[in-house]
């Protein structure tokens, strides 16, 4: 909580509440910034001796002193409490204060507080529950909501209770304008946080859920893929480059196999495995979710394999194939996208999807197992990347034509 919240105090009398002397509690509200609490300060008072404009007791006698002083005492209590929480660079509320006079030690769950114990937690389950890349992800939602409170609501921290859909509702306007995400990616930062909140549900730290009526819809991508005749002219391509017939190669068994970068990177000869029917398999786990993925390898890919069986770096690295950076790879495959003359955004992840649509969907293999050799663990998240192209549709319909 920063100074620039004024703390203010003002003390009343319930009258709904008149105790059995006929007396009315005291009470003192304690307001910082638009928050407020009301406390019991544990005395009364007469109502025609109460002086509701200036919250005292009237008169000048030994009673009304009394409380008076005993008003003042409170006072000073809760302004103690106060400069100390300042000090020691605690969350101040209305409600952590009123804790802090009543001698309440157990502090109050912070919004991330609670963000960071979760983070810190997951990065002990790293290669059992988690991948490495969730957890970049669990620390990328983490700062965006870090920076998120500290432009919203100018403060270094918040405490857990004050989570409602306006909370969640502006963090994606933050997202979306200050931090330049797009939907899909703003909604998966906002997931991230929606999972903090569900542990923070299940602890009973908070008594409603704020995303109740909320909604986090992702929008559909169609992130594209090579045709058959694009396939063909990146294989017929001539480089004087050895860097681009590098890339290019990488890229081609990316499309033979469906491997994301990662993937193809880390790939080395541990990772091949020969059945008992000679053929050549990938055994690997992805490096994003650790889920295996088993795929047998084409011809195609085999030759690929071949080629750079004595490569340099590869005898170095100990791996099969000579993957660049990601930003190198990505920037040759401009390069090589411009001299095939393909109007599309050669990547790694494109490779991915052609794998799923035009070598193995649209030549008959089934959607199970297209979905076991991309590591899914699911046929949904196959079906993101599952297209028919027209000549397969008018295959499969050819036999009808005769009839209809």
């Amino acid at each position: 909580m920063t100074k620039r919240n004024k703390l203010n105090l003002m003390f009343f009398i319930k009258r709904i509440k008149v105790l059995k002397n006929g007396e009315m509690p005291i009470y003192v509200r304690i307001t910082l910034g638009s928050r407020m609490v009301d406390i019991s300060v544990g005395t009364s008072v007469p109502e025609n001796m109460w002086q509701p404009e200036s919250g005292v007791a009237t008169g000048k006698t030994k009673e009304s002193r009394q409380i008076n002083d005993y008003i003042d005492s409170v006072k000073n209590g809760i302004y103690e409490h106060y400069r100390q929480m300042l000090d020691e660079g605690k969350v101040i509320t209305p409600a952590t204060l009123r804790n802090a006079w009543l001698g309440k030690t157990e502090d109050e769950k912070t919004v991330l507080g609670i963000y960071r114990e979760h983070n810190e937690t997951a990065k002990l389950l790293v290669g059992k529950d988690f991948a490495p890349a969730t957890i970049q992800r669990y620390e990328t939602s983490l700062k965006h909501v870090t920076d998120f409170i500290k432009w919203k609501y100018k403060e270094t921290d918040m405490p857990l209770s004050m989570v409602g859909p306006e909370f969640i509702n502006g963090l994606e306007v933050y997202l979306k304008t200050v931090r330049n995400c797009g939907h899909n990616s703003a909604m998966k930062y906002i997931k991230n946080f929606k999972k903090v909140i569900r542990i923070a549900l299940a602890n009973g730290w908070l008594r409603a859920d704020p995303f109740a009526t909320i909604k986090l819809p992702i929008k559909k991508v169609d992130r594209g893929y090579l045709t058959e005749e694009e396939l063909s002219k990146l294989i017929n391509q001539k480089f004087k480059m050895e860097r681009l017939e590098h890339v290019r190669d990488v890229f081609l068994f990316g499309c033979y196999t469906g491997l994301a970068y990662a993937d193809l990177k880390k790939l080395n000869s541990e990772n091949l495995v020969k059945t008992s029917d000679g053929k050549l398999w990938i055994h690997t786990n992805r490096k994003k979710t650790d889920s295996s993925c088993h795929i047998p390898v084409l011809p195609a890919a085999q030759e690929i394999l071949d080629k750079y069986k004595n490569n340099p770096h590869c005898l170095k690295f100990k791996v099969v194939l000579p993957v660049y950076s990601n930003q190198k790879l990505n920037a040759y495959l401009k390069e090589i996208g411009d001299m095939c003359e393909i109007n599309k955004n050669l990547s790694s992840h494109l490779a991915r999807h052609t794998f799923a649509t035009t070598v193995t969907l649209n030549n008959d293999v089934p959607i199970e197992s297209v979905s076991k050799m991309l590591g899914h663990s699911s046929l949904d998240m196959t079906r993101i990347y599952a297209r028919l192209l027209d000549k397969k549709v008018s295959a499969d319909m050819s036999k009808l034509y005769a009839k209809y």
